[in-house]
């Protein structure tokens, strides 16, 4: 592999990441609308998780109707994700002098799992496997 196609190759995958934390963010607006959207089409789904979108959809709906004012917390959740996005344009210009975002973002990766395992059980989201 040459050093020009294996740069090409880690632009293209830190362009991905970017891609991905910012229509993750922009999601973050509109979690109401999505879910009544998926809840529309829940037959896609099987049931266990027509079941839990269903919950999670009235649960967005009565809380914005009595307590808009919650729903200002995921705002900054979408906006805590485009800033994100942003850090990730200096290793997109220069991958190896901006190593250490890299790094960053791995590690921010990597502890999405024990925040998960934490937190899902004490919010109670179930653990779904088959």
């Amino acid at each position: 592999m040459t050093k020009f196609s294996l740069r090409k190759q880690i632009r293209n995958w830190i362009l991905f990441f970017i891609i991905g934390i910012t229509l993750s963010g922009l999601t973050s607006f509109l979690l109401e609308t999505e879910l009544t959207f998926l809840e529309r089409h829940s037959g896609f789904f099987p049931s266990f998780m027509k079941d839990w979108i269903q919950r999670v959809s009235s649960g967005i709906r009565e809380t914005n109707a009595s307590f808009p004012f919650l729903s200002y917390g995921t705002d900054w959740l979408a906006f805590a994700h485009l800033i994100i996005a942003l850090l990730f344009l200096g290793p997109l210009q220069n991958p190896i002098q901006n190593k250490w975002v890299i790094d960053w973002g791995v590690l921010c990766c990597l502890l999405v799992f024990p925040v998960a395992l934490i937190a899902g059980p004490i919010r109670q989201i179930p653990f779904f496997i088959d």
